[in-house]
């Protein structure tokens, strides 16, 4: 059985400060679960888990740390509306990948299902550096972590100053997403290149917007005002990765 101290732990790790102290995340379901465990660099610190789950991974059940918890205790651990029978407490992931040609910038995206988004988006088209504003929401705030469906494990993310970050990084090829930019279709990018992308209602602020020389809009054929910040990372990075 779980412990009132162990659900007071697992419940403060909704807090960043509680998280960055142990250096720690949550992760819940069998898919992103399972697919966490299966990967090297990433240590496991506890596992709660149904009779259910662990009949599917039998070679888990004797692990140390590992728990076997009912259904509803489960319930009372779990950051989801609806538990998936597992929760899994993982060390975060301590990547050092080289720069590749391409990065994402993200200009106070605070959006957790946003920043998941488009980490998930990254993996996808193998960018595996995020670098965020210090006041993007946090990468491992548990639904962050949901909706990276793991790729949390794949792509390195760290938090500066961007518009350092872009002056001592002269030999990249920064674009920003912006409404008045050139159309997509006229972009070719050269060389190592970043997309940069902004706040979900104010866009790139213009301390940053003045150190970029390169600005590229999705082209509006209907009456939506704007797209969703996940959305329009996957649609450039589309277009400007794969031709």
């Amino acid at each position: 059985m779980i412990t009132k101290n162990q659900v007071k732990y697992i419940q403060s790790l909704s807090h960043k400060k509680f998280r960055d102290e142990e250096g720690i995340f949550v992760a819940e379901g069998p898919k992103i679960v399972t697919e966490l465990l299966g990967m090297p660099h990433i240590r496991t610190k506890e596992l709660y888990g149904t009779q259910e789950w662990y009949a599917s991974q039998p070679e888990r059940a004797s692990d140390k740390g590992y728990i076997e918890i009912s259904p509803s205790e489960l319930e009372r651990i779990s950051f989801l509306k609806t538990p998936n029978q597992v929760l899994g407490i993982f060390y975060k992931p301590d990547l050092v990948i080289e720069p590749g040609s391409w990065q994402i910038l993200l200009d106070g995206i605070q959006d957790p299902g946003n920043l998941g988004t488009i980490i998930r988006i990254a993996d996808w088209f193998g960018v595996q550096q995020i670098i965020c504003s210090q006041d993007c929401a946090d990468a491992f705030n548990p639904k962050v972590v949901q909706s990276t469906m793991a790729s949390i494990g794949r792509v390195e993310i760290f938090y500066t100053d961007l518009v350092e970050y872009v002056r001592t990084h002269s030999h990249r090829h920064f674009y920003a997403a912006t409404l008045e930019g050139t159309p997509l279709r006229d972009i070719k990018a050269h060389g190592p290149s970043a997309l940069v992308i902004g706040n979900e209602s104010m866009g790139i602020r213009s301390e940053l917007k003045n150190e970029l020389k390169y600005f590229v809009t999705i082209p509006r054929m209907g009456d939506a005002e704007s797209l969703n910040a996940a959305v329009a990372t996957g649609i450039i990075l589309s277009h400007m990765i794969t031709d």
